[in-house]
């Protein structure tokens, strides 16, 4: 087994956690094993990691409907209208939003979003090329960076989608959509989204109700009557809870718009603390989304990696053979004809003629049959590459089905993948419990539950030894 090198990915993220986040610190070195099993398995490459499958910055969504709303709400909760203005000019790109050091604000094209691993939208390009052929040339004409000096910005990454009404009804824009609801960890919709009917509008409620038992939806209310009359907030509120649970939304926050909320005297501060305390939780929203996520490669590794590439090898040998099967078929009928004409059985009965025979046969068809698979083979190498799309994967199915190429495993019915054993099952099962331990470490945080337990004498041996990562060059 050949050692991986920790990813230039990981090396740079173990420096920026370092005094951040102590179980996503802890969490590299999982993330660490996992790549060096998928490098065993050729799944990556030598600098690859499956890390980067996610960003791990907080990451929080807007979406509105026709209305001015959330542009309103953004402008006002960013406060410098100087720095933010044209935040709104591209109303049918999805925006991301980063604090920057830079004085003035800088705007950067969607490629600068789609080769960066940082970012939500990595190699986001594919997935749309795979929709709708020549648009993944196309992602600056859908995506955007602004890199602006806000300090509400700070730590954490904002996605401006355009408004619904604004953007035309295509795969692109819907799978974007839901991209963008799965990959953050809060996500503010306006109420303005349910004012209207369309199937883009419908499948954006269908992606709200399908993950609204994550506990990532605040539901801002854009009520001018609210402004005017504060006691009718409550009112307000149940009146959209009642609209939203006849769609099925029955869970997520509900709070009024702070920039409605002193829509009466414009000049006083609008109050955002209701926004800021649940923003103040996308950091601990953004650790369990990681660790899950980490949690899911390696499950995915025994249920969706190897009997995908399972299923390969099995109509890998079932073709082979049959081909094989075909091909001796052949040559059966040709003695039979050879008997008929010449009466060859024989010779082939002779004690010493005929074993001459089987071997030379043997010597041919082995080597025949060897050839044969190679042929299907990059039929199937080509089937894994096309399935490796369509399941979004970065791990290289081919590059592990290639590693059961070998002499003895084309020639035997082996239809099990090499490397799945005793030992495999147990190094997941290992790297699941640590990432299970990280997220018990996690709730910890909020609660300690004391149990009797028998004192253990301490030996090295009950510490895990997590690799400092920074030494690594």
């Amino acid at each position: 087994m050949t050692e991986k090198t920790a990813s230039k990915y990981l090396v740079n993220l173990e420096k920026t956690l370092a005094n951040d986040n102590p179980a996503l610190l802890r969490s590299i070195k999982i993330y660490h094993d996992l790549d060096q099993i998928q490098y065993d398995l050729g799944l990556i490459e030598a600098d690859d990691t499956t890390a980067t499958k996610q960003s791990w910055s907080p990451i929080i969504s807007f979406i509105g409907g026709n209305s001015t709303a959330k542009a309103r709400f953004i402008n006002s909760y960013l406060g410098d209208q100087q720095t933010t203005s044209g935040i709104q000019a591209s109303t049918h790109k999805f925006t991301v939003l980063l604090q920057s050091s830079q004085t003035n604000f800088a705007t950067l094209p969607g490629t600068a979003l789609d080769v960066d691993p940082r970012y939500p939208f990595y190699q986001i390009s594919k997935k749309m090329e795979q929709l709708q052929k020549g648009e993944g040339d196309k992602v600056n004409a859908h995506l955007e960076l602004k890199a602006i000096n806000n300090e509400r910005l700070k730590g954490k990454l904002f996605i401006d989608s355009p408004n619904l009404g604004a953007i035309p009804e295509s795969p692109i824009n819907s799978m974007l959509i839901k991209h963008i609801i799965e990959s953050s960890d809060l996500v503010l919709v306006f109420t303005d989204v349910f004012g209207s009917s369309t199937p883009l509008l419908e499948e954006v409620i269908q992606h709200i109700e399908t993950h609204q038992d994550t506990n990532k939806f605040v539901f801002l209310v854009d009520e001018p009557i609210v402004a005017i009359n504060p006691a009718k907030a409550n009112e307000v509120i149940l009146s959209w809870q009642r609209k939203l649970a006849d769609l099925n939304i029955t869970t997520g926050q509900f709070i009024i718009a702070p920039n409605h909320q002193n829509g009466i005297n414009p000049q006083s501060k609008v109050d955002f603390s209701e926004i800021d305390q649940r923003l103040a939780n996308v950091s601990l929203d953004r650790t369990y989304r990681i660790l899950n996520s980490l949690e899911k490669n390696i499950r995915d590794i025994e249920e969706v990696i190897f009997p995908e590439v399972r299923k390969g090898i099995t109509l890998w040998k079932e073709r082979s053979n049959l081909s094989s099967l075909v091909l001796l078929s052949f040559i059966a009928v040709l003695a039979i004809f050879a008997e008929i004409e010449m009466g060859i059985l024989d010779v082939l009965f002779d004690p010493i003629i005929g074993p001459v025979v089987l071997v030379i046969l043997t010597a041919i068809l082995i080597p025949t049959h060897i050839l044969i698979s190679k042929v299907h083979a990059k039929f199937i190498i080509k089937r894994l590459n096309e399935r490796q799309k369509e399941l979004h994967l970065m791990e290289n199915l081919a590059g592990l089905f290639e590693q059961n190429m070998t002499l003895i495993r084309t020639v035997l019915p082996i239809h099990e993948s090499v490397a799945w054993n005793k030992k495999m099952k147990a190094r997941l099962v290992y790297l699941n419990e640590k990432t299970k331990e990280l997220v018990q470490s996690v709730n910890d945080i909020f609660g300690n539950y004391d149990e009797p337990t028998i004192p253990q004498p301490q030996t090295e041996e009950s510490h895990t030894s997590y690799l400092d990562l920074s030494k690594i060059k």
